[in-house]
């Protein structure tokens, strides 16, 4: 079973249930155990054709696949190197089962070497072992699902702004300020002397977003002229472009930075970028950064930082986060659905399956 997208039409939704195909030489099929859904899962669908989204996991006609970040087994190899039974976090599509064509094996994982893959970003294509530490099913699995893709792209955000000394302001103004994704960078951002943290939200959030004690102060999309004044950057993880106007009106030029980092408000997105004052949106590409810190610091050394950074975090998130899960494809299109349309509680993780285990 398989969750189609209409690539024109987010609504428009289908569940298609596919044979599964026979194997060649050197691929492998994994049984899809369990996968988050976000808002930043809405975001890929919205840049979806933009980042080539649509192209890890192809659909025919109109048709598209959510990538989804979850665990999966192995349930039949023809590779050598790749044991039946091996469990594997990565890049699934919402569906019940992936089957890869095993690239480069190694002591923590292996890749998917599939030629329609290969022109997208190489973190997506990998598959790293589970830890063996936390046990199939528990809290740890559920905080990797939904938090760690989330703060990794946080983390990277908050560097690369500080890498560029926040561009020369003392402020962040970061929207869809309840999101999983800006609650990361607001938790890192939090953490630098001499930068305030303001959070950018719905009326019904701002309570919520407010007793999180990581904004230094929160305002609400239809109340922009409380926002301070002053050299300032903007992170967008609205998409809006009704919000950015408002943004680029309220700054102009003390306006340094505007990076564009999600879609969660995706049907305001048309537009927005003409005839603003201040700079140019500019696009956070995350697989640009690793490669630059990669060099500046080495793959490990990346890795410790980020790993020190999520220990902090992931306790943080605890106390405020609540894991639901749901199982069957009624649930995965119901849960998307709430998504799509912004109706899902922020402090609600959502952990989903196909089918039953």
């Amino acid at each position: 079973m398989e969750l189609h997208i209409n690539r024109t039409d987010f609504h428009d939704t289908e569940l298609v249930d596919v044979a599964p195909a026979p194997l060649d030489p050197g691929q492998a099929r994994l049984r899809i155990d369990a996968f988050a859904l976000t808002s930043n899962n809405i975001t890929y669908v919205a840049i979806g054709e933009l980042m080539q989204y649509w192209d890890f996991f192809p659909a025919p006609g109109p048709w598209g696949i959510v990538p989804v970040w979850g665990f999966a087994e192995v349930v039949e190899s023809r590779h050598d190197d790749v044991a039946v039974g091996t469990r594997l976090y990565g890049f699934l599509p919402t569906a019940e089962e992936l089957v890869i064509t095993v690239g480069k094996v190694d002591d923590h994982g292996l890749t998917d070497g599939a030629a329609h893959r290969q022109p997208m970003a190489a973190v997506y294509n990998r598959y790293n072992l589970a830890d063996p530490s936390i046990a199939p099913g528990s809290v740890g699995e559920d905080r990797q699902m939904v938090l760690y893709p989330l703060f990794v792209t946080s983390f990277l955000v908050d560097d690369y702004l500080g890498d560029n000394d926040y561009f020369g302001a003392g402020r962040v103004v970061i929207s869809s300020a309840s999101s999983k994704t800006a609650l990361g960078v607001a938790h890192q951002a939090a953490r630098r002397d001499g930068v305030e943290v303001v959070g950018l939200t719905s009326a019904a959030n701002v309570d919520f977003v407010t007793g999180l004690g990581v904004y230094d102060r929160v305002a609400s999309y239809d109340d922009l002229d409380a926002l301070p004044s002053g050299a300032s950057v903007y992170v967008d993880v609205t998409g809006s472009a009704t919000v950015r106007r408002g943004i680029h009106a309220h700054y102009g030029d003390d306006l340094r930075h505007d990076m564009i980092l999600g879609g969660t408000h995706w049907e305001d997105m048309a537009g927005g970028s003409g005839d603003l004052a201040g700079p140019t949106p500019a696009l956070f590409f995350a697989p640009g950064h690793v490669a630059k810190r990669n060099t500046d610091w080495g793959p490990a050394e990346l890795d410790r930082r980020i790993e020190q950074a999520w220990g902090r975090y992931s306790e943080w998130a605890g106390g405020w986060i609540d894991f639901h899960h749901d199982t069957g494809p009624v649930a995965v299109e119901r849960i998307y659905r709430e998504l799509l349309d912004n109706r899902s509680d922020p402090t609600v993780g959502h952990i989903v399956s196909m089918t039953a285990r």
